[in-house]
């Protein structure tokens, strides 16, 4: 048996450095380029194992040189592949992002073989990983997906935890399954239908996002975090002052963080301090996925 099992998306990622985004029609010149592995689900994956969680990895690439260099990954980062399927007629998931010198980013991803895991899978794969404590679920993968296995956690008496990311419209079918759900506040304010800008707005925001005993977190970014527990205890946490190198997979290293440390037994609120540490080292250049192939 695991302390985390996630489910979800593998990417890619190609990374293009340049002093700002471009404009439609326009071709800027960037100063470097490299590769590094990704996707929501593998990055969470790799935070949680080096964070200490025996971890394991759902989830689905190509036949072909990208997906053969996420297996490789996820591997030397102590994440069990057993479950992560190889797809023999469509390629693995990637992402092209574009990083500003202020450190912020946009991106373009192509699924591919993410979305073809099939819902029925995810049963025989829990039960070839024996379960966890808990499920990682993100918005990478078919709704079918997050929804099998999340029953499937369920009934074993796991916590699943969903990073609603990419936001999406959502059946109360999967949301009832949720025991935890994070959100960055673009996310909550499309889910909850109203502006979350501000500490204040979030925390008016908190009893929309949770339903009966179901725990919320809101991250905003530098304004740190709002949440509440499966016992309605609302806390703030406040955003770390650093010097910001990359934003590019902050979500995913407080989302591995926080995991790690809730499958060991921690408190929600606790579990997010020590994610919100993690987030702001990583943002400042700390515990970054190397980029393995430059120019």
């Amino acid at each position: 048996m695991f302390d985390v099992i996630v489910c979800g998306s593998l990417h890619l990622d190609v990374m293009v450095r340049a002093p700002r985004l471009p404009g439609l029609d326009e071709t800027l010149a960037g100063s470097a380029w490299g590769q590094q592995c990704g996707g929501k689900g593998g990055n969470q994956a790799v935070m949680a194992a080096r964070i200490g969680a025996r971890t394991a990895m759902i989830g689905r690439v190509g036949d072909d040189g990208f997906g053969r260099r996420l297996l490789d990954h996820l591997a030397s980062q102590g994440v069990d592949t057993r479950s992560v399927a190889v797809d023999r007629t469509t390629g693995s998931g990637m992402s092209v992002a574009i990083v500003d010198t202020s450190g912020d980013y946009a991106a373009v991803i192509v699924s591919g073989a993410n979305l073809t895991i099939p819902p029925e899978s995810v049963a025989v794969d829990w039960a070839e990983l024996d379960g966890a404590a808990i499920l990682v679920l993100q918005n990478e993968v078919p709704e079918a997906v997050n929804v099998a296995a999340a029953r499937e956690a369920r009934a074993a008496g796991a916590k699943v935890l969903l990073n609603a990311a990419p936001v999406r419209p959502m059946d109360t079918s999967l949301l009832d399954l949720v025991d935890i759900l994070v959100v960055n506040r673009v996310e909550a304010a499309m889910l909850a239908g109203r502006t979350v800008d501000s500490e204040r707005e979030a925390r008016a925001t908190l009893p929309v996002l949770a339903a009966a005993g179901r725990s919320v977190l809101i991250t905003l970014g530098a304004g740190g975090i709002v949440g509440q527990d499966a016992a309605g205890q609302v806390f703030a946490i406040p955003g770390l002052p650093v010097q910001v190198v990359s934003t590019h997979g902050a979500g995913d290293a407080f989302i591995g963080s926080l995991v790690a440390r809730l499958a060991t037994g921690a408190a929600l609120e606790a579990a997010a301090h020590a994610a919100n540490a993690a987030a702001a080292a990583h943002v400042s250049g700390q515990n970054q996925p190397c980029e393995d192939r430059s120019c």
